[in-house]
């Protein structure tokens, strides 16, 4: 019986970046008194809760942590919230991008990005705004973390149109996104199979 081969410690690690936390406030909402780093942080730790209860290595990281100094895991992602802000009636849903800034964006990363979409769009409800901006996807993390660790960062959505799910119904933001997770960590990326080609046949030359 052949000897199944050692998983390494970062095959069952997930990190999850809780956007802003440990170096400013981000976003903030002045009629309240709410910041985009208190909204990250309460649905991201509802993220590694969920995570850590299917038995899943979790490590909740700050915004820049020194952990993340070549960081290896089999995904990472970093939270965050969009405006508090009125910009128009249509600043509503959540983004996300992955690693533009790196050599080349890998398929592992493209599945993650995907089934984030996917499955968060499903759970809460909220639609796909079309807008990803620079800072986005050229998030400084995606440079930090090694190029073997497939990474994302999701804007949950926007604090001023979508303010009451993502403060009041944090447990079923956390839901998409562990959701998306789970699509990227238990589903196989789908590889295109190219058919076999038999020889060509030969053909009698005419007399």
């Amino acid at each position: 019986t052949p000897t199944a081969l050692p998983i390494e410690n970062w095959q069952r690690r997930i990190g999850i970046v809780s956007g802003h936390r440990g170096y400013d406030s981000g976003a903030v909402c002045t009629d309240i008194d709410l910041t985009e780093a208190e909204v990250n942080y309460s649905i991201a730790q509802l993220v590694v809760q969920k995570l850590r209860g299917m038995r899943y290595e979790v490590e909740l990281l700050e915004e820049f942590d020194d952990r993340l100094n070549g960081y290896r895991a089999a995904a990472l992602l970093s939270i965050h919230a969009d405006s508090c802000d009125y910009i128009n009636d249509i600043a509503t849903g959540f983004k996300v991008a992955g690693a533009a800034s790196r050599m080349s964006v890998s398929p592992q990363d493209q599945h993650l990005v995907e089934c984030l979409k996917e499955r968060y769009a499903e759970v809460t409800g909220l639609r796909l705004h079309p807008s990803v901006t620079e800072d986005m996807s050229y998030y400084h993390t995606f440079e930090e973390i090694s190029p073997r660790t497939p990474a994302a960062i999701i804007e949950t959505g926007f604090m001023y149109l979508d303010r009451e799910l993502l403060t009041q119904n944090p447990e079923l933001v956390a839901e998409g996104i562990v959701e998306g997770l789970l699509c990227y960590l238990e589903t196989p990326i789908a590889t295109p199979t190219v058919p076999f080609a038999l020889p060509p046949t030969e053909t009698p030359s005419s007399p």
